[in-house]
């Protein structure tokens, strides 16, 4: 993982929590044969294949907020 990726990732979310469970969910699929959305090059890793779909715009994340008492 790069760190210009990284940031660059952190400017289409700014929330690193978020982030991190959008890449990590992304991962996951990749590793489970999910095709990736963009073109990454031969030797890029699973990570950096979710950061720059991430950084394209093909991932799409919703943000679900607590109520007060804590029910979603």
């Amino acid at each position: 993982m790069t760190t210009q990726l990284l940031q660059e990732a952190s400017q289409v979310i700014p929330n690193p929590q978020l982030l991190i469970n959008v890449i990590s969910k992304r991962v996951r699929q990749l590793s489970l044969g999910h095709r990736p959305m963009v073109d990454a090059g031969v030797r890029a890793s699973l990570t950096d294949i979710a950061l720059k779909e991430i950084i394209a715009g093909k991932l799409a994340f919703e943000e679900v907020k607590a109520d007060v008492d804590g029910a979603k």
